[in-house]
């Protein structure tokens, strides 16, 4: 009987953790000012969601723009603001994070300071938080 129990126990206890499913992390790459590398990485960043939302898990997202690929964020010049905004409203667990050094390059170069989408968030180097992000479990995708 201690046996039964036991196994009713961890039955109920697998049960429990496949209805909760898993939380998947993906790193999303953007270093091109290229409107079609941003509508795919958007893309991307959607299909995975509905992917996920449809397995019953979960998944976190968070979008690395530098170099050039720091317009998909610049509020004056996103080729994809609309759609950030949207899916900003839409995915709890998807983050833009925005390069400060290339931030601070544009800056110079522009002669005054430029304005980040309110969705930005800062990140003092775009490719150490990929490695970070990559060092935390996250999956790799550069569209």
């Amino acid at each position: 009987m201690p046996r039964l129990g036991l196994a009713a126990v961890l039955w109920f206890a697998a049960s429990a953790a496949l209805a909760e499913g898993e939380t998947h992390r993906v790193a999303v790459h953007v270093d091109e000012n290229d409107t079609q590398v941003m509508n795919m990485a958007l893309n991307n960043v959607a299909n995975v969601a509905e992917y996920y939302a449809e397995q019953g898990d979960e998944v976190v997202v968070e979008v690395v723009a530098y170099g050039p690929g720091l317009h998909m964020l610049v509020e004056a010049d996103s080729p994809v603001a609309d759609r950030i905004e949207t899916m900003s409203m839409e995915l709890s667990n998807l983050k833009f994070s925005a390069c400060q050094n290339t931030l601070d390059g544009m800056e110079k170069k522009a002669g005054h300071e430029i304005a980040l989408m309110q969705e930005a968030s800062m990140v003092p180097s775009g490719v150490v938080r990929l490695i970070e992000l990559q060092e935390d479990g996250y999956a790799y995708v550069r569209p």
